[in-house]
């Protein structure tokens, strides 16, 4: 089955227009060789020796190695060109069965490490990250149902509700009220959806100049400090006095926000949030720190994807955006973003490159 499909292949048919050419300028240096060494033989003992034995013993020399260089060429071909075919065909079984079946098949290795292993490596790599990529939509999917069902079902109740009842204005202006309210968030989370989306596609760097971070922070903790307030919680601003950043200024006042926001929603009522701003020599820095429960640390690689919450009920307000959008915007920057331990609570550092840094 693999011999036939080695004789059938594009692959054998190219070997053999090689040897083909191959063997056409052997037979060209065979010929000179031929011609040479009987005009060299002719001149040093002329022409009255008899030189057919000669001639003869050249010429079968030059059959012997002619027939040998083919067979070898041959074999050399229905090898290599086996061994080709035979790691596609491991791919092409792969691929069919990942098509039957699911992404939960990968192409075997051989431990040669030669081109085709490191082939097949790249190729479960991918699989890998479309397997990741599959199931992160899947949850992304299950999140979105779900956050869409809660408000969804309230105002159809609302409405079931009013549908049966005698009109009454006060009660009626209190529906359209509550429906409202919930069409908004659920209006609100696809703006945040189309938001990140513009986002990571890149198309806000136009905006960009250069920035003093310390001032957007100070406008975020003004704008928050009456919400600290109401849970006794403590919101300060620490560092520099003038962080030099390129950026956009709307999108990293909405970042710097949202971390700020989840620092006080999160952290320990009656605790402390600090904002702090600073040049480092790895560039400009902010850190969000709360002294609150925290984040595990299994969950820290899944609390920037889109719609995961830590609250797997998802009873509570918020549909998982902020820190999307955080993500994005840090991204669009260049700038990474780390959770460490605060002992207790959690800090969120951004830590962008130098102003003047070209970005990718």
């Amino acid at each position: 089955m693999l011999l036939a499909k080695t004789l059938r292949s594009s692959t054998f048919r190219l070997a053999l227009i090689a040897i083909a050419a191959f063997g056409l300028i052997v037979a060209a240096i065979m010929a000179y060789v031929y011609v040479g060494t009987l005009a060299y033989v002719e001149r040093r003992l002329g022409t009255a020796v008899d030189h057919d034995g000669f001639t003869g013993m050249i010429e079968l020399a030059m059959v012997a190695v002619a027939v040998l260089l083919l067979v070898l060429a041959g074999l050399a071909a229905v090898l290599v060109t086996r061994r080709t075919v035979g790691r596609i065909e491991e791919i092409n079984a792969t691929s069919r069965a990942i098509m039957l079946s699911g992404l939960d098949r990968r192409i075997p290795l051989r431990g040669s490490h030669d081109e085709w292993d490191r082939v097949a490596e790249n190729l479960n790599q991918m699989l890998d990250r479309i397997e990741t990529l599959m199931g992160e939509v899947k949850q992304v999917s299950d999140n979105v149902a779900h956050d869409l069902r809660t408000p969804l079902t309230r105002m159809r109740g609302r409405l079931e509700k009013a549908y049966h009842t005698p009109r009454n204005s006060e009660a009626d202006a209190a529906l359209i009220g509550d429906t409202i309210a919930d069409l908004d968030a659920v209006l609100g989370m696809f703006a945040s959806i189309t938001r990140i989306s513009e986002i990571e596609t890149r198309a806000r760097r136009s905006a960009f100049r250069a920035l003093n971070l310390t001032e957007i922070a100070g406008e975020v903790v003004e704008l928050y400090d009456a919400a600290a307030e109401q849970v006794a919680t403590r919101l300060g601003l620490d560092g520099d006095r003038e962080v030099a950043i390129t950026g956009d200024r709307d999108l990293l006042f909405d970042a710097v926000a949202n971390l700020v926001d989840n620092a006080i929603k999160h952290g320990r009522p009656g605790g402390q949030v600090t904002v702090t701003c600073r040049s480092a020599d790895g560039g400009p820095l902010i850190a969000i720190a709360d002294d609150g429960p925290g984040i595990p640390t299994e969950a820290r690689d899944h609390v920037f994807k889109r719609f995961y919450r830590l609250e797997q009920s998802r009873y509570t307000p918020g549909n998982g955006l902020g820190l999307s959008l955080v993500a994005a915007v840090a991204r669009l920057h260049g700038a990474e973003i780390t959770l460490h331990d605060n002992a207790p609570g959690l800090t969120v550092q951004l830590r962008f490159p130098r102003p003047g840094t070209q970005l990718a």
